[in-house]
């Protein structure tokens, strides 16, 4: 087979990585064109490098280029992927910094919440460019293969409004399952079977069978309760499936600022979440971890690059879905994972409109959603809060209307249960003017919120957070590692 595939945001050097080699591990794919494209022309650099250096070691035929003309990247591509963060750090450290001025607290801060929104705000935009340049250059009825977040925005975005076949992809259903299966006592995650179904980052496990066997509340909650370690990482998570009958798949952190009711105040805060690792609820944790990732690869980059010369290991392919979805529509063996699609009714009490992450088959035919899941109505109720910020968001990003961008933060679970309407007017106002780099939608409205930031009386805070760590240094991080290693 020989066809193309582009990466857009292929800076992200570690998960291109995965992607490239997760897809050559499918062996009637090794005469693929890969095609990589980002705005950074070093980051573009260092991983054309490491992909070329697999390339040779394995000695393969597949052809890896890199430019940073994105159209060209596109030219005749039959699957784009894209894994972009618009705003890079510099953005996402606003997503945290101003919301914390006003008493709000994430963790993460990337797909609803004050920061999840504004991440929104700035990807939209550029979604809809991707979706202009696959019409006009890729090849005919291209897919598009979002892994960017947030996943529910940029998916509504890009399939109302970019016109293009899109799919969205995420692995928290994978991580969550194993979890459920090491909690359980499988000797291997294939052993549990299961039906998950919600939108992105608020799916729910509603059916369990591990051996054929049904796995009810009682049974999961206690599994749960007496491991050693989740016990203690995923206490938020524990609680909601004991009020909810089922386990969500989004981490303790994740899941925290969805809902109203665990980070709404410090001492709160700090009752739920765990701080040994910075996905169970760290302040800004994404954003430390995230920092460090970088430096870390900055400094160590020719490790990587040697790691490279490893022959690829079929049996270490991972579990995201990309390469699985494209080994189905190219070779026609079936592939079951789980989707981010329009829902048109596939769980029937969630809005029409909305994007769902849900099961589904892949073959020659495309995308064949599993229809008639209803969720049970905590998880529903749950949800459609999340849906219709959502909507408005998205609305609010096509039209660059401010006062729907607000009203929009203002229905946000979290930053309802903490601010004031007085509050959310002017953190938004704050957030747009910081932002206006990424926000052309916006630049009308950017004079006025700067007069109204003048003049304004609503107090703020310097606040760190409920739980914030600082950014660890290279040699910090060298120790840890090398202390890990000799404790293993």
């Amino acid at each position: 087979m020989s066809f193309k595939i582009a990466i857009i945001g292929a800076g992200s050097v570690g998960f291109t990585k995965k992607l490239f080699t997760d897809i050559l591990c499918v062996p009637e794919f090794k005469d693929i064109e890969f095609a990589l494209t980002d705005v950074s022309e070093h980051n573009l650099q260092m991983i054309k490098a490491i992909l070329d250096r697999i390339v040779e070691a394995n000695g393969l035929p597949t052809k890896v280029t890199a430019t940073t003309e994105r159209r060209k990247a596109l030219e005749g591509a039959r699957y784009v992927i894209s894994c972009v963060r618009v705003g890079g750090l510099e953005a996402y450290a606003d997503d945290i910094r101003i919301p914390l001025k006003y008493g709000i607290d994430q963790c993460v801060g990337d797909t609803i919440c004050a920061g999840g929104i504004l991440y929104g705000q700035r990807n939209i935009p550029v979604i809809l460019d991707f979706c202009k340049d696959i019409r006009e250059v890729a090849e005919t009825n291209a897919k598009f293969l979002n892994y960017a977040n947030p996943m529910a925005m940029n998916t509504w975005a890009a399939i109302e409004y970019g016109k293009v076949d899109t799919v969205g992809l995420c692995h928290g259903v994978q991580h969550g399952a194993e979890q459920i299966a090491e909690v359980l006592g499988a000797k291997s995650r294939h052993e549990l079977d299961y039906v998950c179904s919600g939108i992105n980052h608020q799916t729910w496990f509603i059916d369990l069978r591990l051996n054929g066997r049904e796995i009810g509340k009682d049974e999961l909650v206690a599994a749960f309760e007496a491991h050693p370690v989740y016990s203690r990482q995923e206490k938020l998570r524990i609680d909601v499936l004991k009020r909810f009958g089922v386990y969500s798949t989004e981490s303790n952190g994740h899941l925290s600022e969805y809902l109203p009711w665990y980070r709404k105040r410090p001492d709160e805060i700090t009752r739920w979440i765990d701080m040994s690792d910075w996905i169970h609820g760290e302040t800004g944790g994404y954003l430390r971890y995230s920092t460090e990732t970088r430096n870390w690869f900055e400094t160590e980059y020719p490790q990587f690059l040697e790691a490279a010369s490893q022959p690829i290991d079929p049996g270490k392919r991972s579990n995201e879905h990309a390469s699985h979805i494209l080994e189905a529509l190219e070779t026609n063996r079936v592939y079951r994972g789980h989707f981010n699609v329009k829902n048109n009714g596939v769980i029937t009490n969630l809005p029409r409109d909305a994007i769902i992450e849900s099961p589904g088959f892949v073959d020659r035919f495309g995308i064949n959603m599993a229809a008639g899941i209803t969720l049970p109505e905590a998880c529903a109720a749950t949800c459609i809060a999340s849906i219709n910020v959502q909507r408005m968001s998205v609305h609010a990003a096509i039209s660059g209307d401010i006062d729907l961008l607000k009203l929009a933060v203002l229905h946000d679970p979290l930053v309802g249960a903490v601010s004031t309407p007085e509050e959310v007017w002017q953190m938004v106002d704050e957030m747009v003017v910081a932002q206006a780099a990424w926000l052309p939608q916006y630049a009308h409205a950017v004079p006025a919120a700067k007069e109204r930031l003048s003049t304004s009386a609503v107090k703020t805070r310097e606040w760190a957070g409920a739980a914030r760590r600082s950014v660890r240094s290279i040699e910090e991080l060298r120790a840890e590692k090398a202390a890990l290693k000799q404790a293993g």
